[in-house]
């Protein structure tokens, strides 16, 4: 091993979470355990999305030197199941603790059958090595398990590799000989042999630039889901690899109204050409619009019945389909804000509501009739425009302890409820 993966040994923390979990009508902690590892010297460490999220409420690092510190979230993006998190440094400068930082290497110089090492804390073994080879370096996924429910991997390819990477080892690094790191480790298919996947470094680098500088991403929507165009040129008297299907557009969107439609042929996004022949290159195409200033105009040449279109949409910014959750505890109710997002796949008429999430078994809630997947859209009569609108109508049912109406939508049926003190 070279100097360069001792120090990158240095660098890579067991990182452990205590979180909030709106789940089964009630508020839960629920503890969970991952890998991390340290980019700067002010304490700046990389893990997974899925590890650390807004919803932790305490973070705790594992130093190479198996001391212990706080740590706190200082950005999450879980498109790209990415989120970094910073050492406490007041208690670093305190207990003068010491550590390595690593570096990233180009993800994109990777080739199929380069010798590459997982290092994280798979099960809470701390420090462990596994080694392997890259097994592809553009692996795509069309249905990604998300983290949490939220969307993951719409703008990115992954890389795939055969170096045992188990549960723990998230969020720790995937690195070549000479302890550059070249992927974040993000998951394994259960029940299968030597398949893990790690986000690539050169993804890994844009997102932290950006969580460092806003703790956030911001995005770009126009509201286009789009489809790969192999074996279908003829039928649209295409070149091969010129354009990209578009699949459906989503309701409501800035392409929808724009007049777009699913079995449009994107040919051109502001005057550069597309190719979406081939699954592997649709993230790059959604990436190229997910880039784009939010409330710009970008003009799309599109293909329709033989005619070639210029057509101007206006982009908003990129949601989430989940919202804010909360429980409600006297209720036995657990509830997820109704998005922008959510509405437009469902197809409601607008984003007023609650999605209920959980009931707990012989609270009000239950015994009133709600249950998982219904749609709250009114409670005491009130349209339920934010989950503050639902929190101040909880606090006087606290004091009161009166009964409530309540209306939900299932299955495009509305009913209407009481909760019974």
């Amino acid at each position: 091993m070279s100097g360069g993966f001792n120090r990158l040994l240095g660098a890579v923390v067991r990182i452990d979470v205590r979180e909030i979990a709106f789940e089964q009508g009630a508020r839960r902690f629920v503890a969970g355990v991952g890998s991390g590892v340290i980019l700067s010297k002010d304490g700046l460490v990389l893990t997974n999305a899925h590890v650390a999220s807004p919803h932790a409420v305490e973070i705790s690092i594992t130093l190479p030197s198996l001391e212990r510190v706080g740590a706190k979230l200082v950005g999450w993006d879980h498109w790209t199941d990415l989120a970094l998190i910073r050492l406490d440094p007041d208690e670093l400068q305190r207990r003068h603790l010491t550590f390595q930082t690593a570096s990233f290497g180009n993800s994109d110089a990777l080739f199929p059958g380069q010798t590459v090492y997982a290092v994280g804390t798979p099960y809470g073994l701390t420090r462990t090595v596994t080694k392997g080879i890259i097994s592809n370096s553009r692996r795509y996924f069309e249905d990604v398990e998300g983290v949490r429910g939220y969307e993951t991997g719409a703008f990115n390819t992954w890389l795939q590799t055969d170096a045992a990477i188990n549960p723990g080892n998230s969020g720790g690094p995937l690195v070549t000989e000479d302890g550059k790191v070249i992927g974040i480790n993000s998951r394994g298919f259960v029940g299968a042999d030597n398949l893990g996947f790690a986000i690539p470094a050169n993804v890994a680098r844009r997102i932290v630039a950006g969580l460092v500088a806003e703790g956030t991403i911001v995005r770009s929507y126009i509201g286009l889901v789009p489809g790969t165009l192999q074996d279908l040129e003829r039928f649209y008297a295409l070149a091969l690899n010129t354009g990209v299907l578009i699949s459906s557009v989503d309701p409501g969107s800035p392409a929808a109204r724009a007049g777009l439609r699913g079995g449009d042929i994107l040919l051109a996004i502001d005057s550069k050409a597309t190719d979406g022949r081939f699954p592997e290159q649709l993230p790059p195409i959604q990436n190229q619009i997910a880039s784009l200033p939010v409330g710009s105009t970008v003009v799309l040449g599109i293909k329709r019945s033989g005619l070639t279109l210029t057509v101007p949409v206006v982009t908003e910014r990129l949601e989430s389909r989940v919202g804010e959750e909360w429980a409600f505890e006297k209720w036995g109710l657990s509830v997820r804000k109704v998005s922008r997002a959510y509405a437009r796949e469902n197809q409601l008429d607008d984003a007023t509501g609650v999605i209920v999430i959980g009931v707990q078994p012989g609270y009000p809630a239950a015994v009133a009739g709600l249950a998982a997947g219904d749609v709250v859209t009114r409670v005491d009569q009130q349209p339920l425009g934010t989950l503050d609108v639902m929190k101040a109508i909880y606090q006087r049912f606290e004091a009161k302890a009166e009964p409530l109406l309540v209306e939900a939508r299932r299955e495009r049926r509305v009913t209407l409820y009481v909760l019974k003190p």
